[in-house]
């Protein structure tokens, strides 16, 4: 039986992992602050005999040190998440995000050198391409952020510092890593309040709101189901090859924004004019005046694939089904 930790275990996607982890017949320990995440996203599973939950940061390190005792896997997930959360607190996200993927790599560190080998997966995320104006994004392209006057990309260069310190310690101490950069990852217990663009869609749709786009939208996305990520992710881990790497970590089925908002629509209401049932708000008035955006952010998934045999089940439009359906259970309680 593995045991494994993972932190931000109550979050979005963190509580999808600690599922499935408990479902392969892992041992499985929680960290979460519920800063953003909520332990009733693990509600079905507080009470597995396998599961250890803590409410407690990863910022701790008497905490993070006792967590690693007997732990075969390390999953971590814990960040500072949502567009509009890092653009009303960069300094949270800045610290959030490197302070404790340090002290987590240092402490495997420590166990590694006692001949204790811990394998990690860092959840990084697409935000560190930061604007590059390339059409397709492999793992090799080089990161093009904006002026640090521009809030707006403190969350992927703090990513993007978080990678380069789990590399390094691959490279000098070779403590095994796999580092996973998310692209727009969608499903049930994802929350709207931080700027995430579907269920924001999809609870408007449903009360009958208009659905506010940002900009022009025609931005370029591309958006995954969870349960297929969570999939990737755990092969990735059970994959030597895996180890040391990089890898895009996604759907590559691109949506115009406004496309999305249109398909959101019609789930709800087949009949309905979805001109009429949406409006456009800018940048500016949804988040700040300094605020800066990518228009195209489509994965490369050719690393992903060269190295782990399953393939994404779920598409966008069963996606929207089944984000849609969970919404309108979870209204009725």
């Amino acid at each position: 039986m593995k045991h494994s930790l993972v932190t931000g275990g109550a979050g979005f996607i963190g509580s999808h992992l600690v599922e499935a982890l408990l479902d392969r017949g892992d041992r499985v320990s929680v960290i979460d602050n519920e800063s953003t995440g909520s332990v009733e996203n693990l509600a079905r599973i507080i009470d597995h005999e396998r599961l250890s939950y803590t409410k407690g940061t990863v910022a701790d390190r008497d905490l993070v040190r006792e967590s690693l005792e007997g732990v075969d896997e390390v999953y971590h997930l814990a960040a500072a998440v949502g567009v509009e959360l890092i653009a009303r607190s960069p300094i949270h996200t800045i610290e959030t995000n490197i302070y404790p993927t340090e002290l987590i790599l240092s402490e495997l560190d420590r166990r590694h050198q006692q001949g204790q080998a811990v394998k990690l997966f860092l959840a990084s995320t697409s935000e560190v391409y930061g604007k590059n104006p390339m059409k397709l994004y492999a793992e090799e392209d080089d990161l093009v952020f904006g002026p640090t006057t521009r809030a707006r990309w403190s969350y992927g260069a703090s990513k993007a510092i978080d990678e380069f310190l789990a590399l390094a310690y691959w490279r000098e101490h070779r403590l095994p890593v796999v580092v996973g950069r998310f692209f727009n990852v969608v499903g049930p217990r994802q929350s709207p309040a931080y700027g995430m663009v579907l269920p924001r869609f999809v609870e408007a749709a449903l009360a009958g709101r208009k659905l506010t786009v940002h900009d022009d939208g025609h931005q370029v996305r591309c958006f995954a189901y969870v349960l297929d990520i969570v999939r990737l992710v755990m092969e990735l881990m059970q994959n030597s090859e895996a180890t040391g790497r990089v890898f895009n970590i996604g759907s590559d089925e691109p949506v115009e924004i406004l496309e999305l908002a249109r398909r959101v629509i019609r789930a709800v209401d087949p009949a309905a004019d979805v001109d009429a049932r949406t409006e456009f708000i800018s940048y500016a008035e949804a988040y700040s005046p300094d605020f800066e955006d990518c228009r195209h952010r489509v994965p490369d998934l050719s690393r992903l694939y060269e190295t782990v045999e399953f393939r994404p089940i779920f598409g966008l439009d069963e996606t929207i089904s089944r984000v849609l359906d969970w919404k309108q259970s979870e209204s009725r309680g």
